[in-house]
């Protein structure tokens, strides 16, 4: 437990390890509202961009629950787990498209960003065709060097195409998310196009770039740790893969600015008083190295069993599409290794342009031979 200089001035509670994070995040006595004071921001960019697109994972519960629930469905374990014949094929597909083409060959355009951005498309119902646009305005949101003009901007133009295509729905629905959304919720006047168009910014940014981040730096991770790379390429257990998957969420941990809140009421945790008002950053990519919780920490080990990480958060605000992420992932990493065994990097790892300008960890590019 230690305090920490912000951006504005504001002094947080920064939360590390990894009992004391699920405690954080756990309770109620903690708000993950960006509009209270004491709120820990990230930058005046998110704070502007959040303000302007305010989306249920800023909410509080029985808003956050009440928003989150019409999305449950769309994002339960059994529906994720009957996308996987399909993903298997566009996953096929992308790497088949890779080995006909030059090499070296940069994995993030060839199979990392395209997987899942053909999911998140397919569910929302948002155009494939379209997606230089959202790739682009989501990488502003993101970067750390965005200004707030930039941010605004940025938000204001996915936020204008996203209603339109709310409208065009309503008009002619289809069988996806952002359909039913508009036939059920603005047709009823329970939520207006512009939250709806919210509520679709959040999933088509978040739905994209992180999967696709975790694909990147996991292969990364792998070529670096071969002993471990065999396994996952030699084995034709689904729940090795599947435990792999875990333990890379685990050890990567790609969303590297931590569960941010505000207490509602003094909290003890760690030994520390929290005063009500003040803000907390709980770590969890810190947390998630923390030897009490998993020995050996930084050691990737793909058969250990690393299920109760907090990659993708903790408590009522733990991440709504893990089910997608989990199969898209066990797809990839069980069949891209087994499909080019001899994948290798084509530059030195040092020379791997690693995002520390972005909001989300992964690499620019990943140049790959085989």
């Amino acid at each position: 437990m230690s305090r920490v200089k912000l951006w504005d001035g504001s002094t947080p509670w920064l939360v590390t390890r990894y009992d004391d994070v699920r405690t954080v995040l756990a309770g109620p006595r903690v708000s993950a509202d960006n509009e209270r004071p004491g709120y820990p921001s990230i930058n005046a960019a998110v704070t502007a961009s959040r303000r302007r697109a305010k989306s249920f994972i800023n909410l509080d519960d029985p808003q956050h629950a009440a928003q989150r629930r019409l999305l449950t469905q769309d994002f339960m374990v059994k529906k994720m787990e009957a996308l996987r014949p399909w993903l298997q094929r566009i996953v096929d597909e992308l790497i088949d498209g890779m080995l006909a083409g030059p090499k070296p060959a940069d994995l993030v355009e060839a199979l990392a960003l395209p997987l899942p951005s053909l999911v998140i498309c397919k569910l929302l119902g948002v155009p494939y065709a379209d997606h230089d646009f959202f790739q682009r305005v989501s990488k502003k949101l993101i970067a750390h060097d965005t200004t707030e003009e930039d941010s605004l901007a940025a938000v204001d133009e996915l936020l204008g195409y996203l209603r339109d295509l709310v409208d065009r729905k309503n008009e002619e629905p289809g069988d996806d998310l952002l359909s039913r959304l508009a036939v059920e919720q603005l047709r009823t006047g329970a939520m207006t196009r512009d939250q709806i168009a919210s509520m679709g910014r959040l999933l088509l940014s978040a739905g994209h770039e992180t999967t696709a981040n975790m694909i990147a730096l996991g292969t990364v991770a792998l070529l670096e740790n071969p002993a471990q790379l065999a396994q996952v390429r030699e084995s034709d257990d689904p729940k090795l893969i599947a435990n792999a998957v875990e333990e890379l969420l685990r050890y990567l941990t790609i969303t590297h600015s931590g569960r941010r809140r505000v207490a509602l009421e003094d909290i003890e945790i760690g030994g520390e008083v929290i005063r009500e008002g003040e803000g907390i950053i709980a770590a969890n990519d810190i947390a998630n190295r923390d030897g009490a919780a998993f020995p050996r920490p930084d050691a990737l080990d793909v058969r250990r069993k690393a299920r109760h990480h907090l990659a993708f958060g903790y408590g009522v605000h733990q991440c709504l599409g893990q089910p997608l992420a989990r199969v898209e992932l066990q797809v990839v990493y069980g069949t891209l290794y087994r499909r080019v065994p001899t994948l290798a990097l084509a530059v030195p790892v040092e020379d791997l342009r690693f995002k520390r300008d972005m909001a989300v960890y992964g690499v620019h590019e990943l140049p790959v031979t085989w």
